[in-house]
């Protein structure tokens, strides 16, 4: 091998390696930024392939999704002076990688503890001017005492449903709060804020207990009324429709009674003017049947009595 060839060999070498130390590919997940002697000297957000001066420049990439900042749980005091323990999340991804790059130094655990303490502060603003129902519901606590007292059950999903609205009234406004300083300082921008869970002191935890355990004797309550209210109207709509049956019944059984009075009467008048006698006679003993119904009965009639005509002669004379 001659030094032509040797010299060509090195040429090639130097030039891959010089290529492949200058080029540099960002993806669509991603963002980066150029630093030249540690200084920001250019920003990426478009993918794609791009080159950089070997030796002298030197690339940083980050996440460009959304991520979650989770905070740890912060004791925090209410308009009550009660304290409480919030738990709160964060979704939020860059939108000025140089931004994001200057203020926190490339150190993305930076990002979060800065946006942790953020979080924190807005949440602190907002609940510390409220009580311990306006933090759990978001709306105002006269409005709701005052629409508690007068509003039935049936308002009872109404209510819930008003108050999550609320709720998600009040995270949009430090969503918004939070998102407009998050640009302006760190370059990011900031999604969605939310809280997880309150924990509250056994004594708070207690009033907050006792005043849903009202509530609900309250809904109780105005059920017991409502249903006590329908069962005196299907019993008296029950009593209404039993006096119009019975007198219709009775109205019925007094029309047959007459009819078959009627009709028996007509028929004992066309016997009795077949055979006078005879009918006399049935009638007797009808009558002896229905006075001698028992061993014990007793009746005390003049043996001469027309009572007796029958069973003196057969013939009743």
């Amino acid at each position: 091998m001659n030094n032509r060839t040797l010299g060509i060999i090195v040429v090639v070498l130097l030039s891959v390696l010089v290529l492949s130390s200058s080029a540099f590919v960002v993806k669509e997940t991603e963002r980066a930024v150029l630093l030249r002697f540690g200084k920001l000297v250019h920003s990426y957000y478009e993918p794609g392939l791009y080159f950089k001066i070997p030796f002298a420049e030197r690339l940083r990439k980050f996440d460009g999704r959304i991520q979650t900042v989770d905070s740890s749980p912060v004791r925090m005091l209410n308009s009550e002076n009660k304290f409480m323990m919030v738990d709160s999340y964060a979704k939020y991804r860059i939108s000025d990688v140089g931004k994001f790059y200057t203020a926190t130094r490339g150190n993305e655990r930076n990002a979060v503890r800065l946006l942790s303490e953020q979080i924190n502060d807005r949440l602190r603003n907002q609940f510390g001017v409220r009580d311990l129902h306006e933090v759990v519901s978001g709306e105002s606590t006269e409005t709701t005492e005052s629409e508690s007292e007068s509003a039935a059950p049936s308002q009872a999903a109404a209510r819930e449903k008003d108050e999550e609205d609320q709720r998600d009234k009040l995270m949009a406004d430090i969503t918004a709060n939070l998102n407009q300083v998050a640009q302006e300082n760190l370059g990011v921008e900031v999604i969605d804020v939310r809280v997880k869970r309150i924990d509250l002191p056994p004594e708070v935890s207690e009033s907050v207990f006792q005043r849903m355990r009202a509530g609900r004797e309250l809904e109780a309550r105005d059920h017991r009324a409502k249903g006590e209210e329908a069962g005196e109207r299907i019993r008296a709509s029950a009593d209404r429709q039993k006096v119009v049956i019975e007198s219709d019944a009775y109205r019925q059984s007094e029309e047959l009674r007459g009819a078959g009075d009627a009709e028996a009467a007509s028929i004992y008048a066309v016997a009795y003017k077949k055979d006078p006698e005879f009918y006399r006679f049935t009638r007797s003993l009808q009558a002896y049947r229905e006075s001698f119904q028992s061993k014990s009965d007793m009746l005390l009639v003049d043996p001469d009595s027309e009572f007796f005509r029958y069973l003196k002669d057969p013939k009743g004379k």
